[in-house]
């Protein structure tokens, strides 16, 4: 049986930010080999969420607990992690990591992690120290271990900027085994590639 990555989508989610991680994990890292994973969508009260482009989701669940045969929980950014009802993934993520199970957060994801006083001990990264510092105000006292890169993955958890769609893609394919280092390597090639090179 596979196990289930959890996608959580707050209103006003980044479309692209999943675009290329969840394919990965449900239909394969490569297009002829299946995929090692479930994906599963949370929303807060399992209502539906409406993307930045305007795209709406139906969710699988609400944020309330973690499926069964969890591997995983991902934080897709986007414009609502500061809002009142961003609160009910913070104990998805503290079960998360008491499990040791992989947290991904991209983006606002990883203001929000911060924000929750989640990266205070690893390496990481976000959309510059100085936002993560503007979210956190005293529970972020990370700021040390910030890293001014695409993605960072420390031990189980992946945080990413919001450019960095395929950094993040790649990591959390690395952390989770999704497939071998080489075929998430290539995988990652050719997205950031294409057929040419310009």
């Amino acid at each position: 049986m596979k196990k289930n990555i959890l996608f959580v989508l707050l209103d006003q989610f980044a479309d692209w930010e999943a675009a290329f991680l969840a394919p990965a994990l449900r239909g394969g890292v490569t297009p002829d080999l299946p995929g090692r994973f479930e994906t599963l969508f949370a929303a807060p009260d399992g209502q539906p969420v409406r993307s930045i482009g305007g795209m709406t989701v139906q969710p699988d669940r609400d944020t309330t607990a973690l499926p069964d045969d969890c591997a995983g929980v991902i934080l897709v950014g986007g414009m609502s992690w500061n809002r009142p009802e961003a609160q009910t993934v913070a104990p998805l993520v503290r079960e998360a990591l008491g499990r040791g199970l992989l947290v991904g957060a991209i983006c606002n994801g990883a203001s929000f992690l911060a924000a929750n006083g989640f990266l205070n001990e690893i390496r990481h990264t976000g959309n510059t120290v100085e936002m993560l510092r503007a979210w956190g105000g005293e529970r972020y006292t990370g700021a040390a271990r910030y890293e001014e890169r695409q993605a960072v993955r420390d031990g189980n958890v992946v945080t990413a900027n919001g450019s960095g769609t395929l950094e993040f893609t790649r990591e959390c394919l690395l952390a989770l085994g999704a497939d071998t280092p080489e075929a998430v390597e290539a995988s990652y090639a050719f997205n950031k590639q294409g057929l040419y090179r310009s």
